[in-house]
């Protein structure tokens, strides 16, 4: 399912338009993304918890010619599953 799927999905469920559902899935990933840049973890209770996870500088290699390469910090954000989400899809 792509996003204007869901779009179309929330406004005839809703009963709002296309456009009120557009804005509505922009609002709660622009704030679920505004919460993560700030270090904080964004918990739909029985959906999951978005987070963000720190990866330390590391060591690697590059697949083609073999040579060492340094890779730096980052951080990536992650997603864990509720146990109502589990539940649903198990």
């Amino acid at each position: 399912m792509h996003k204007v799927d869901l779009q179309e999905k929330i406004a005839s469920e809703a009963g709002i338009s296309k456009a009120a559902a557009g804005r509505a899935i922009e609002s709660i990933l622009g704030n679920i993304t505004k919460s993560l840049k700030k270090g904080e973890s964004v918990s739909l209770v029985g959906f999951g918890t978005f987070k963000i996870s720190n990866r330390s500088a590391r060591v690697g290699r590059n697949p083609r010619t073999g040579e060492q390469i340094k890779i730096k910090a980052s951080k990536s954000p992650r997603f864990s599953a509720g146990k109502g989400l589990k539940d649903a899809v198990n």
